[in-house]
């Protein structure tokens, strides 16, 4: 490139790819680059939940935003399927299982908790009879649910697929295959960003939102993000009767007929592997919750990375030394993505992180050690 773009987003996931859809929709001129296939690639490893329920219960601005989010998913839905003629499969009533009275009070307990601290979002706890008029397969252990209206799911690599898509319609411009692994700062060109090879890229503003190739790239315009993997592995059935209409926190049925199950927490460094204990405990949770699941045949398990911080939560900084230059990491990519793409992408193309929540800065007390 011999003339900056507006903006150079580095990442070609859910997160870089929102963030730039946003932008080139609100008329930047953006290069989005993507590492390819040698990336661990999150966004493909996903469960594919829109997940509000207990999310930042101690923090009460990471709760708002995600509400937020929630609030906006079935717009940037329907705008995506308007734009690409893709749908990515929004649906929307999430369920949490509870298999005993104890967990149900446990639940109670979160719901009076998000009322407390002003959680815009209805949340119905259900006992076993109002449960089975909604899910009747439910196992005997199941002695109820919280249901949410605005946790929902989508698939991960449809909303991704259409993203790129009409990232490319508005202007666009993808670059494949490029490692982003120095960048600098020149008064007359702005960011310069090189790969391996020395090939550079140019743009007048620059987002970092690598997943967890970001640690050193973001130390590189004075950030310190600290991002850790986790591992969470999933496993999915072959092709059966619909039986669950609501996505649910550890069960989803997708509009195929598959059923997936999910998932572990685990540090495990930066192994994507799988292990037949846990896909076994997984199992054992799907067929307690359905019975029925004892019949399905396991066609595939997988391993991936989640980008922790080490407070789990998320993190929009503009690095102080170089104006201009963003951070946007989180491990909610697909539950915030309407808000990346939405509202955080066009302000970051005119320069600011717009309404993300100051209390997500980098340099946060509890972020780094005192």
């Amino acid at each position: 490139m011999t003339s900056p773009a507006d903006l150079v987003v580095i990442g070609g996931g859910l997160i870089g790819s929102a963030l730039a859809w946003g932008a080139a929709r609100a008329g930047a001129d953006c290069l989005l680059l993507d590492e390819g296939d040698i990336a661990h690639r999150a966004s493909r490893g996903n469960f594919g939940l829109v997940w509000l329920q207990g999310k930042g219960i101690d923090h009460p601005d990471y709760m708002h935003w995600s509400i937020r989010a929630g609030r906006r998913w079935p717009e940037l839905a329907r705008i995506l399927g308007e734009e690409t003629g893709i749908d990515v499969g929004w649906r929307g009533g999430g369920l949490h299982f509870c298999c005993s009275e104890a967990e149900r009070e446990q639940r109670r307990a979160l719901i009076a908790r998000t009322r407390a601290a002003g959680g815009d979002i209805r949340i119905e706890l259900l006992d076993r009879d109002a449960l089975r008029q909604l899910v009747p397969g439910i196992g005997p252990e199941v002695a109820g649910a919280s249901l949410s209206n605005l946790d929902g799911e989508v698939s991960p690599l449809f909303t991704l697929r259409a993203l790129q898509q009409g990232f490319r319609a508005h202007g666009g411009r993808l670059l494949v295959n490029f490692t982003a692994s120095r960048i600098g700062h020149d008064p007359r060109r702005g960011f310069v960003v090189q790969d391996a090879a020395r090939r550079e890229v140019l743009g007048r503003r620059l987002v970092i939102a690598a997943g967890l190739g970001a640690n050193d790239l973001a130390r590189q315009i004075g950030l310190e993000p600290r991002l850790m993997p986790e591992r969470g592995q999933i496993v999915v059935t072959d092709r059966v009767a619909p039986f669950l209409h609501h996505p649910a926190s550890a069960i989803r049925q997708t509009r195929e007929g598959t059923v997936l199950l999910g998932s572990t927490h685990e540090d495990a460094g930066f192994s994507t592997g799988t292990d037949v204990d846990a896909i076994s405990r997984l199992c054992r949770i799907g067929t307690r919750l359905f019975p029925a699941l004892r019949n399905a045949r396991l066609v595939r398990a997988w391993g991936a990375l989640r980008i922790m911080s080490p407070d789990g939560l998320p993190i929009y900084d503009e690095a102080s030394d170089f104006p201009g230059g963003f951070l946007v990491t989180c491990h909610s990519g697909v539950t915030l993505a309407s808000l990346h793409a939405l509202e955080l992408g066009p302000a970051l193309a005119q320069g600011h992180l717009g309404p993300a929540p100051q209390s997500l800065r980098s340099n946060r007390v509890g972020l780094h050690p005192a």
